[in-house]
C-alpha cells in the first residue's frame, strides 16, 4: 500500500475531526456548500482593483459609567486620511491606508498587509448625545467617546 504525504494525513484528520462534530445532514449541506464557493469565486486573475471592496475597520465598543467608547486600530493612517461620522445613532468610519510610493516594485514574495479604503458602520448599542462626541487618534488608535443619554428606568404608559 501505497503511503500517503503528510499534507493528505493532515486534511484525512482534519475531515474527521469535522465529522465527529456534524452530523451526515450537516455534512453533505457543508460538502455542497463548498462546492457552491468554489464554482463561484473567481479565479485569482480574474480580481479587478477597479471592483475591489473597501476593507472593513475591526472595531471594539464598550461602556464606562458615563461614556460609550467605540476603538479601532488605524496604525498608518493620517487623520486626514479619516472621516467620522454620526446620524440616527450609526457611527460611520471611513478612511485610507495607503502603502506610499510602491512605482519601483517588480514582484511581492509575501503580501499580507491591506492597503487602501476602509470603512465601517455600526448602529450603537445604547442612545448617546451626538453633539458630545470627542475622537482622538493616538500612536494608531481611533478612540471615539461619546456621552451616553441617561434612561428613565422606567416609563409609566398610559392605556386610553
Amino acid at each position: 500500500m501505497a503511503r500517503k504525504n503528510r499534507q493528505d494525513e493532515d486534511l484525512l484528520i482534519e475531515d474527521e475531526l469535522t465529522a465527529a462534530f456534524l452530523s451526515e445532514d450537516d455534512m453533505v449541506g457543508a460538502a455542497n456548500d463548498a462546492a457552491a464557493q468554489t464554482a463561484q469565486a473567481p479565479a485569482a486573475d480574474d480580481w479587478d482593483e477597479e471592483e475591489a471592496v473597501p476593507g472593513q475597520l475591526a472595531v471594539d465598543v464598550y461602556e464606562t459609567k458615563e461614556k460609550l467608547v467605540v476603538k479601532a486600530r488605524t496604525a498608518g493612517v493620517n487623520k486626514s486620511d479619516l472621516d467620522v461620522s454620526i446620524s440616527d445613532n450609526t457611527l460611520s468610519v471611513r478612511g485610507t491606508l495607503s502603502a506610499g510610493n510602491e512605482d519601483d516594485v517588480v514582484n511581492y514574495f509575501v503580501q499580507e498587509c491591506y492597503w487602501g479604503e476602509f470603512s465601517r458602520s455600526l448602529a450603537l448599542p445604547i442612545p448617546v448625545k451626538e453633539d458630545e462626541v470627542e475622537a482622538v487618534l493616538k500612536d494608531g488608535v481611533l478612540t471615539i467617546s461619546f456621552t451616553k443619554v441617561k434612561q428613565d428606568t422606567v416609563k409609566k404608559i398610559q392605556i386610553q
